[in-house]
C-alpha cells in the first residue's frame, strides 16, 4: 500500500518534516512508511507517554531543566501549551524574549510555548523540544554553538529530533 509520498521525478519520498535531511534518510523513512512499519518502530523505541499535561507541570519541568543547565539565564516568566502553535506559527515550540526598562534596571521576560500535540508525545520528544527552546536563551540563531548547547543538555538531541519528525509524519498520516 503506497501512501503517495513517493516523488518519481526525484526518486525520493517527499516528507515535509524531513526536508532538511539527506536523501538516504528520507528514503529509509519512506520505506518504513510504505511498509507500514513506522508506527511499530516508534512504539517499540518510545513505548511510554509523559504525564506533563498542564501548563503548571510543564513550567515545573522546564524550570528544573533550566536550573540544571542555564542557572545564570533570566528567569522564566511564562510557560504554556498552545493548541494553535503548529498551525499558525509552523513551529513545535517557541521562545520569546523581551527586555523592558523598569526604572534604572533592565528586566527580561522569557516565555516558552510548546505545541499542545506534545501532550501525547513520548517524554523524550517533549524533552527535545524543551531543550531546543531553552538553548535559545543563550543562542538566538540555529548555529553551531546552539546545537552544541542542545547536545550538552540532551546528548541524543539529533536522534530525538529525527525521531520526533518521524513521529509527526506518522501522526499526520493516522
Amino acid at each position: 500500500m503506497s501512501l503517495d509520498l513517493y516523488d518519481a521525478r526525484l526518486g525520493v519520498h517527499s516528507l515535509k518534516y524531513l526536508t532538511g535531511y539527506p536523501e538516504s534518510i528520507q528514503r529509509q523513512a519512506g520505506e518504513l512508511i510504505d511498509s507500514g512499519r513506522l508506527g511499530a518502530y516508534l512504539e517499540r523505541k518510545y513505548p511510554s507517554r509523559h504525564a506533563i499535561q498542564n501548563d503548571k507541570t510543564l513550567y515545573g519541568y522546564i524550570n528544573e531543566l533550566k536550573k540544571q543547565y542555564l542557572r545564570k539565564s533570566p528567569p522564566l516568566s511564562q510557560v504554556r501549551y498552545d493548541s494553535k502553535l503548529n498551525v499558525l506559527k509552523q513551529a513545535l515550540g517557541m521562545h520569546s524574549y523581551q527586555s523592558r526598562v523598569q526604572g534604572s534596571k533592565l528586566k527580561a521576560h522569557n516565555s516558552i510555548t510548546v505545541a499542545a500535540l506534545f501532550k501525547e508525545a513520548p517524554p523524550e520528544f517533549l524533552r527535545m523540544i524543551v531543550v531546543h527552546e531553552l538553548a535559545h536563551f543563550k543562542e538566538k540563531e540555529h548555529n553551531k554553538a546552539f546545537y552544541q548547547l542542545c547536545c550538552h543538555m540532551e546528548p541524543d538531541y539529533h536522534q530525538l529530533e529525527l525521531d520526533t519528525r518521524l513521529w509527526l509524519q506518522w501522526r499526520e498520516q493516522q
